[in-house]
């Protein structure tokens, strides 16, 4: 077996990048737009938490740039994630499957509705929940009784499915959604990383009820903090944004509530910095498109690893980019995560899988044995937009 080349590794993603003595991020926001003058009319008017223009211009926005029928701001992707499960009513007691390979919001939204996470494997050729093997699982364990879906061995019913669009690149959802037909089970998109990543066609968040995203600081834009929650069911929009604003009912100054709701409303100041980001968002997403072929390129001829490139079918907005070790070399992924950060290139692995985590790990689970491949040998490199907008490294 050949060595793994660790300052091959560490040259081919240096070449990539714009020429620069600085350490190199793994993602940082751009704000070259109207970001300062959007901010600073919110603070000039003393328009700044949840109620403001902002928040219905980034919300309408948001909703034709995904071309869904609506879009609600929420405070973070988590919070976004944590109210479509409840729409989609999913129950205390309830199962929803989930991805292993996730970052832990996917399983602490489940975990807020006293809800179990039911953890299912990925697909190499996507990074996400493999809808094949989720059919062959779900004949192994599931049956319909009461014209639902529930998991003979718990006794539970299983509600939902909640994949990850890993990394921004799109699940194969044509098949899931066969998947959940069949099963009877609502499917949810959680689309925190996947803003500007269409399949098919059609942009994510559009083919399951709901979808979540995420304007954390090192999203594709960002918000500060931020989510959102996407429908084209206009009653389920409703009471999207019903249930994150208290649950308040209308009145001039009355202050009625017709059930338990959440103080999930975006600020003004947040959406403001929205809109100047929505704005950007395709340069942006050329700019990131021009990073991964740059990248492609650079690691063409580099043994014992291999560039990540988007799944047949979608376009991906390619919000972290990622390497595979090959099997044979997992072993090495920390060797080649401290020659990279010591070489001021940050560079991380994948997420702990959720039942390695000690809340989950008695999670009812399916053989995750692609999941703990991914997980040994999957690497985030530098991914940030300024870096596909320079000049790549002579």
């Amino acid at each position: 077996m050949n060595a793994l080349d660790l300052e091959g590794i560490v040259r081919a993603i240096r070449s990539a990048l714009p020429k620069s003595d600085e350490p190199v991020q793994l993602h940082e926001p751009r704000f070259e737009g109207n970001e300062w003058p959007y901010i600073k009319e919110c603070l000039d008017t003393r328009w700044v938490s949840s109620v403001g223009s902002y928040v219905d211009r980034f919300e309408k926005e948001l909703a034709e740039y995904a071309s869904v029928k609506r879009a609600v701001a929420v405070v973070n992707g988590t919070a976004a994630l944590h109210v479509c499960l409840k729409l989609a009513g999913v129950r205390a007691g309830d199962e929803v499957i989930i991805p292993a390979l996730t970052f832990v919001a996917t399983a602490n939204a489940v975990a807020y509705c006293g809800a179990i996470p039911h953890l299912a494997d990925s697909a190499e050729a996507t990074l996400g929940l493999d809808p094949a093997k989720l059919a062959e699982h779900l004949a192994e364990v599931a049956e319909i009784a009461d014209g639902a879906c529930r998991n003979r061995l718990t006794g539970r019913p299983i509600r939902a499915v909640l994949p990850m669009h890993t990394f921004g690149h799109a699940v194969d959802l044509e098949p899931l959604q066969e998947v959940c037909r069949r099963w009877k089970l609502a499917l949810i998109e959680d689309a925190a990383e996947s803003l500007g990543t269409f399949y098919q066609g059609r942009h994510t968040g559009n083919y399951g009820c709901l979808a979540a995203l995420s304007f954390n600081g090192n999203k594709i834009i960002t918000t500060g903090g931020g989510g959102a929650i996407l429908t084209n069911d206009e009653e389920l929009g409703r009471l999207a944004k019903h249930l994150t604003t208290t649950a308040k009912v209308p009145h001039r100054w009355e202050f009625s509530h017709d059930q338990v709701g959440f103080n999930y409303r975006m600020p003004n100041l947040n959406a403001a910095l929205g809109c100047a980001q929505l704005e950007q968002l395709p340069g942006f997403l050329a700019a990131k498109r021009a990073l991964a072929e740059r990248y492609r390129a650079a690691f063409a001829g580099v043994r014992g690893i291999r560039y990540f490139s988007e799944p047949a079918g979608s376009r991906s907005n390619y919000w972290l980019n990622t390497l595979l070790l090959d099997e044979t070399h997992a072993d090495k992924r920390d060797a080649v995560l401290a020659a990279a950060n010591s070489a001021g290139l940050t560079t991380r692995p994948a997420w702990t899988l959720m039942h390695r985590l000690p809340m989950f790990q008695e999670a009812p689970r399916m053989d995750l044995s692609v999941s703990e491949s991914l997980e040994r040998r999957i690497l985030n490199i530098p991914s940030g937009v300024a870096l596909g907008a320079g000049a790549p490294h002579a």
